[in-house]
């Protein structure tokens, strides 16, 4: 007979009323493949728990995202399982995990979730629609941002992250981050799930910060996963209330610096009175859409969507 070991569930929160506002709403949580052991954060050793809670909240500025934490040793998805319980938790309380064994990446992928990866995901809400497609490049800048300014403060080598449209983050050609966004509307209101992976401290199975560090410098003290974590809700604080109060166009300057297709030559697939016609375009930003922009060698104007394997090119006008 197989035993069923409940996944554990270890809570905090930023101030004590935080805490006891996120262990009310956890009475009600469930997963969907599993049972579920549920502890506040004084009930667990500081040895059990292999992230630094404290530390973290220390370095947390942000008011509304990531002062309610709930910490796995082991979980199936943390985007999973915030999204399953949206409605019942404090909107912009992060999910953070040692590893997953269901972890999810785009285009139903399987994102690998090592030990030293840094896996979390959170929530937030939204009633305004029209600047939600794009908060996933918002992540993207906060995470590049956070990063590199973190480094800085450390004064660690600047780590050249790069974004990889439309939610991958890649570092020396290869991939070290992914972004997983998905956005469920009710009546009056959008709930959205984000999640995140960052190789941090794994150098399988691409490479990972730290590693990228001590090549440069051997005597490196690397980064923290919860310094990261930190670092970006404070980053995307800011940055998600420029977009969604003022759009897209004020961070797009900020955007196009980190990404890695300006100018970017790129075969795509069109389709052609039924027929699939491959072509060549250049890549020149973003559509309003969010989607790729792009100059044809005719001259014409397209917007590419990706598979996940390849791009597909409509006439864009």
């Amino acid at each position: 007979m197989q035993v069923i070991v409940p996944t554990l569930l270890v809570l905090y929160g930023k101030s004590s009323q935080d805490q006891e506002l996120l262990a009310s709403a956890a009475t009600s949580l469930s997963l969907e493949d599993g049972k579920l052991s549920i502890s506040l954060a004084p009930d667990v050793s500081g040895d059990d728990v292999g992230f630094d809670v404290p530390a973290y909240m220390s370095a947390l500025h942000a008011r509304r995202f990531g002062i309610w934490m709930i910490w796995s040793p082991r979980i199936a998805s943390t985007h999973d399982f915030v999204a399953q319980n949206f409605a019942k938790l404090p909107k912009g309380v992060v999910c953070v995990a040692e590893t997953q064994f269901k972890g999810r990446g785009r285009s139903k992928n399987v994102w690998t979730s090592p030990p030293g990866c840094l896996m979390f995901s959170f929530t937030l809400w939204k009633n305004d629609s029209r600047h939600i497609p794009f908060l996933q490049h918002v992540v993207c800048i906060a995470m590049v941002q956070s990063i590199k300014e973190l480094s800085h403060a450390k004064g660690l080598p600047e780590l050249d992250v790069r974004i990889k449209w439309p939610n991958d983050l890649y570092l020396k050609g290869l991939k070290v981050g992914g972004i997983l966004y998905t956005s469920v509307y009710k009546p009056d209101i959008h709930s959205i799930s984000i999640g995140i992976g960052l190789n941090v401290d794994n150098r399988k199975p691409t490479t990972c910060l730290n590693a990228a560090l001590q090549e440069l410098n051997a005597n490196s003290t690397g980064l923290k996963r919860e310094d990261i974590l930190a670092s970006f809700f404070n980053k995307f604080e800011v940055l998600s209330d420029i977009c969604l109060k003022q759009g897209f166009r004020p961070l797009e300057e900020q955007y196009y610096k980190a990404w890695l297709h300006s100018g970017q030559i790129v075969v795509v697939h069109e389709s052609h009175e039924g027929q699939s016609v491959d072509g060549v375009v250049t890549i020149q930003g973003l559509t309003r859409n969010g989607c790729l922009y792009a100059i044809g060698e005719d001259g014409k104007s397209y917007e590419l969507h990706s598979n996940g394997k390849s791009y597909i090119a409509s006439k864009y006008r």
